[in-house]
């Protein structure tokens, strides 16, 4: 009896094995990407949260084209060290002119916007679970508004200090905006629940140089993402 439970739980096993690691059978032509964004850039202290979303058409088991966007909103304060040559020479006038003790650190926050379209590629010999990997390349458009009054010294009087060195640095704004390329590679796994339904996880790593005239180069980030996926379409195997 004892031998016979054995046997059979090895049997169960085996066979729910194999049922995992078989091909997908069921490829729906188009499929759409709803999730949670997590956009880290650590060179410059900065965290974003937003969501992303894409669209894809499966070409081939193997392939798919599609576009991705994604919003992000964070915030954080610009230090010195993050500005590029140019931008310090015209903070150091402002240097002898401030109380002892004075941190130049900026407040600000941020909305980020990515464009995103291209290929990726796909593994599916599991039969509940798609591997893919990415070329990530796009544009990224930013809004950022400096927030002097925000700062940790008003003791100080620092926000109409702060204002000012701003408008200095940024010829009488308080904000800008700036739209660059972004290149990179990304990657993830989906869990394909139902035919029709799905959970992706996906990260992204891309580098770009974005307000380059201000900056003192260019940055990488890191999106991290989690969400459904829904498919729908005929099946492009034919089944």
């Amino acid at each position: 009896m004892r031998r016979s439970f054995v046997c059979g739980l090895a049997s169960f096993v085996l066979l729910t094995g194999l049922t995992c690691f078989s091909q997908q059978d069921y490829i729906a032509r188009y499929s759409a990407f709803t999730a949670f964004s997590y956009l880290s850039t650590p060179s410059i202290n900065l965290t974003q949260r937003g969501f992303d979303a894409d669209f894809g058409i499966n070409v081939k088991s193997w392939l798919t084209i599609g576009g991705d966007f994604s919003y992000n909103h964070g915030s954080s304060s610009l230090l010195p060290n993050y500005l590029n040559s140019a931008t310090q020479q015209k903070l150091a006038q402002f240097l002898p002119l401030l109380p002892p003790g004075f941190d130049v650190a900026t407040p600000y926050d941020i909305s980020t916007y990515t464009y995103e379209a291209g290929p990726q590629f796909n593994y599916r010999g599991l039969k509940k679970f798609t591997l893919f990997a990415r070329p990530a390349l796009g544009a990224l458009h930013a809004n950022v508004t400096t927030k002097p009054y925000r700062c940790q010294q008003p003791e100080l009087e620092c926000g109409p200090i702060l204002t000012q060195i701003v408008n200095g640095l940024l010829s009488g704004r308080t904000s800008a905006s700036d739209t660059v390329v972004f290149y990179g590679a990304g990657g993830g796994i989906t869990w394909e629940a139902t035919h029709y339904f799905g959970i992706r996880a996906a990260v992204d790593v891309v580098h770009y140089d974005f307000f380059s005239n201000i900056l003192n180069g260019g940055r990488n980030s890191v999106r991290l993402t989690v969400g459904t996926k829904f498919n729908f379409g005929q099946n492009i195997l034919g089944k």
